[in-house]
């Protein structure tokens, strides 16, 4: 099964990293796929870096890994990015692979919000990782189609990082050292 891990990654940092080796080792996928998504439907486009740039600071972070793989399919379909609608096209491009759609237990109690939330919730390989105050509902468990995974516990966001390089604090040992140099490089979030 090939895991597929949807984010903005503005920028990818390393609790995207371990929570997906963790997911990988755990659940013995045969990949893990970082879907760089353009606009996330419940997201601000403020202060969101390229969708390129994005893409190319994944490939510096997984460069060494190679059971990790970005994909930018999503940067062909409309914006903004539906779960649903990717997942289709991952299906129609690739049939001969089963998906897994790994998400935060946060992700998972809204998904019902999402486009076609219970089609996703009913019909999807799901694989859940813990996120901070968003425990896995008691119900989720009687789902077979969805694992709850025991990876770490991480309050890591994008959002405190580009948040601490902006006010002059970057806490570079957030992102790997090549997202890092890049960041530096090209004066990312300033």
């Amino acid at each position: 099964m090939t895991g597929l891990f949807f984010g903005s990654f503005n920028p990818i940092h390393i609790g995207h990293l371990i929570i997906a080796q963790h997911i990988y080792y755990e659940m013995s996928f045969e990949e893990i796929w970082f879907v760089v998504s353009p606009q996330n439907p419940f997201k601000s486009s403020k202060g969101m870096l390229d969708k390129y740039e994005r893409l190319h600071m994944v490939n510096l972070a997984i460069e060494d890994c190679p059971y990790f793989r970005s994909s930018d399919l999503e940067f062909s379909l409309p914006t903004p990015s539906y779960t649903h609608a990717s997942l289709e096209a991952f299906k129609l491009r690739h049939p001969e692979k089963s998906f897994s759609l790994l998400v935060g237990s946060d992700s998972l109690q809204n998904m019902a919000r999402w486009k076609n939330g219970s089609v996703i919730l009913n019909d999807q390989h799901i694989t859940v990782y813990p996120r901070p105050g968003h425990p896995p509902d008691a119900h989720f468990f009687d789902f077979s189609n969805i694992a709850i995974s025991d990876a770490p516990l991480l309050d890591i966001s994008s959002t405190d990082f580009r948040k601490s390089v902006k006010n002059s604090n970057p806490k570079s040992f957030l992102v790997p050292d090549s997202v890092w140099t890049h960041i530096n490089k090209q004066l990312l979030y300033i």
